[in-house]
């Protein structure tokens, strides 16, 4: 037997022991961890992983043991270890950067290093031996309340039920509860399947009606399992009162389902976001803009934020939505040179004032993160994920903007979270897929890529906003790298016939374009690849890869002119990315024009020097397969480069 497993198999004094370290204490008989006494609430996979690391600190535990103790009998990936590795740290407020806690060793396992105290109780003579029941994690989704009297005044009122009574059952540690998101079709309903596929134990389906001033709310929560009504709550009186009334529906549900609300929760549940109906219509009419993913509603969406922050300014929730419409606007521009940076600028003060006003407000953390790491700021961008997860821990909203704040395991970690709960949003494959790739681990980056795209839920109800774009064109470049030019090709088209998103269309598309460009260029088709890069620029003209191949193209036709202007064009965007404070991109583009120039020496020099001086991130992440550094890959001092590349990544 594997030693790890012993842990949780020994008979006798392990069954009651009790592990002390930092300002923890784990208790095998009760099957629980505490703080400072207060118990903390833990799924049991947690609680499973850490008996195992304790009980052997300092020593490795090797992913094969984990897996053997924690899934026995059940064909589990990597990533299953990854997640739970995830929560146990988020749990104990453990850097995976700097751990006090639990150690990665890369490829290989983890390791308990803190100092462990261990006290075994003497057994009682007779005494039965038995450990106590584990708890479980009940997990529940609310659904968009139905209008019932067709009222097109009140519609908004649907999402916002929804909403606020997600967010109020977020706070009760008794729940897990899963975003409507993951599981709601087009239409905002689920299917019994769709439940089940979900893990879902409850469904909260309630619906609402206006006649004049008066509005009735009514609610019931379904077993999953049986398709029975497990309560049923009701809440009748003035519409002005809607924040009193949506109370009394989540009173009922507390008490009907018998949770235990714990008196932080219940100070939480006692905090109201607003007192202004009109600021809460506004916000709920954003956020059904915003939740489109469409470019095209972004305005509207600030509109409805700022509408609601004229009726009340310290509206916390409203300054994250208008975080988030302002930065989509500045994302929808991210692959030209010039963006409107003041828009992400917007964004940052947004979200920081809403944290300001409620520090205890996740979706503000989370978003700060999101938009702190798109500056480069890594460092707060990641405390404020992790301060996100931490209040919110089952979100995976939440835990998807940590991951693009994050890099390596702790990327790896929150993405792989992330698809546990999300199997089809696929761009948490391809944040995965970035480690993996900046690792020069192509089998496994092609593997994710893979079942990211099998994943893709463009065609399920619902999800169509969250499809898998720039999943194929990665791929195509990891095709090319490995010397498949037929796969590359394939996957280049793939990613031009794909559903892909309205907002990142431009930046994908033009990469196919130029991976096709590329391509030709190198079967020796110089004339058709002129047409591929051309096609790309006209969508972007300072898109330096399609620059570049322009020229090498021009320059094999003997188009000397030509050649000269496309690499004098790439070299005015690679100044202007520097002026732009963009010094990685700009790096990047400068060293790919002097590999272009057949400057060797001086593109390996700037590519060293992008990773002397970048922050912690995934800067250069992508330099293992850029068809722009294929001359490059036979000199020595490459292989160095991206030897200090993986060792950024881990």
């Amino acid at each position: 037997m594997p030693p790890s497993l012993q842990a949780f198999t020994a008979p006798d004094a392990m069954i009651g022991s009790t592990y002390r370290f930092g300002p923890y204490c784990l208790e095998r008989g009760a099957y629980r961890l505490s703080r400072g006494g207060e118990a903390l609430a833990l799924p049991p996979k947690v609680i499973d992983l850490l008996f195992l690391l304790v009980s052997r600190p300092s020593s490795l535990v090797s992913k094969d043991e984990i897996l053997q103790a924690l899934w026995p009998d059940v064909a589990v990936t990597d990533n299953a270890i990854t997640q739970v590795v995830s929560e146990l740290r988020q749990a104990l407020d453990d850097d995976p950067a700097a751990p006090t806690y639990v150690q990665t060793v890369p490829r290989k396992g983890y390791r308990f290093i803190a100092e462990v105290e261990r006290t075994d109780p003497a057994p009682a003579a007779g005494a039965a031996r038995t450990e106590s029941a584990r708890p479980r994690t009940r997990s529940i989704a609310v659904l968009d309340f139905a209008n019932v009297s067709g009222d097109a005044e009140v519609a908004w009122l649907g999402t916002g039920l929804c909403e606020t009574i997600t967010s109020d059952l977020r706070v009760i540690a008794d729940l897990r509860v899963i975003d409507r998101a993951l599981v709601t079709g087009a239409d905002r309903t689920m299917s019994a399947d769709a439940a089940r596929a979900a893990g879902l134990d409850m469904v909260v389906a309630g619906s609402f009606q206006r006649a004049g001033p008066r509005l009735r709310i009514t609610a019931r929560v379904i077993d999953v399992a049986t398709s029975e009504a497990l309560l049923h709550a009701k809440a009748d009186g003035e519409m002005a009162d809607i924040f009193g009334l949506q109370d009394a529906i989540v009173r009922q549900l507390i008490a009907g389902l018998r949770l235990n609300v714990t008196p932080a929760a219940a100070a939480r549940l006692k905090a109201r976001e607003t007192s202004s109906l009109e600021a809460y219509r506004a916000l709920n009419e954003g956020r059904l803009h915003l939740e489109a993913l469409d470019p095209a509603q972004v305005p509207a969406a600030i509109a409805c934020f700022e509408r609601a922050l004229t009726f009340d300014p310290r509206y916390a929730l409203a300054h994250a939505g208008l975080a988030h419409a302002r930065f989509w606007r500045f994302q929808s521009q991210r692959a030209r040179v010039h963006r409107e940076v003041e828009e992400l600028q917007k964004a940052i003060a947004h979200a920081e004032e809403a944290i300001t006003i409620d520090p205890e407000l996740a979706e503000g953390h989370a978003s700060l993160a999101f938009f702190l790491g798109a500056v480069g700021r890594s460092v707060e961008a990641l405390a404020a994920g992790r301060r996100a997860v931490a209040l919110e821990p089952g979100n995976w909203r939440h835990l998807f903007r940590l991951g693009i704040a994050a890099w390596g395991e702790e990327r790896l970690a929150s993405m792989s979270a992330v698809v546990a709960q999300f199997p089809k949003l696929a761009y948490a494959y391809f944040a995965i897929a970035m480690v993996h790739v900046a690792r020069a681990d192509l089998d496994q980056a092609e593997a994710t890529l893979r079942a990211g795209q099998a994943s893709d839920g463009h065609d399920v109800p619902g999800l169509a906003r969250f499809p898998a774009s720039g999943l194929h064109w990665l791929h195509g470049l990891i095709r090319h790298a490995v010397g498949d030019a037929a796969g590359a090709e394939a996957a280049f088209e793939r990613e031009l016939q794909s559903k892909g998103s309205r907002l990142f269309a431009d930046e994908y598309a033009v990469g196919a374009w130029t991976g096709l460009g590329t391509l030709k260029l190198e079967a020796g088709d110089a004339s058709a690849a002129i047409g591929w890069f051309d096609r790309a620029l006209d969508r972007l003209p300072q898109h330096t890869p399609a620059l570049i191949g322009l020229s090498i193209a021009c320059r094999q036709i003997r188009a000397g002119d030509r050649a000269a202007e496309a690499l004098g064009r790439a070299r005015q965007a690679a100044e202007e990315l520097k002026q732009e404070g963009r010094l990685v991109e700009a790096a990047l583009a400068a060293a790919a024009i002097e590999t272009a120039a057949d400057r060797t020496d001086r593109a390996l020099t700037l590519l060293g020097k992008l990773l002397t001086d970048a922050p912690p991130g995934p800067a250069g992440w992508l330099t293992p397969i850029d068809p722009c550094f294929t001359p490059l890959r036979d000199a020595p001092s490459y292989r160095g480069i991206l030897m200090r590349l993986a060792e950024r990544a881990q």
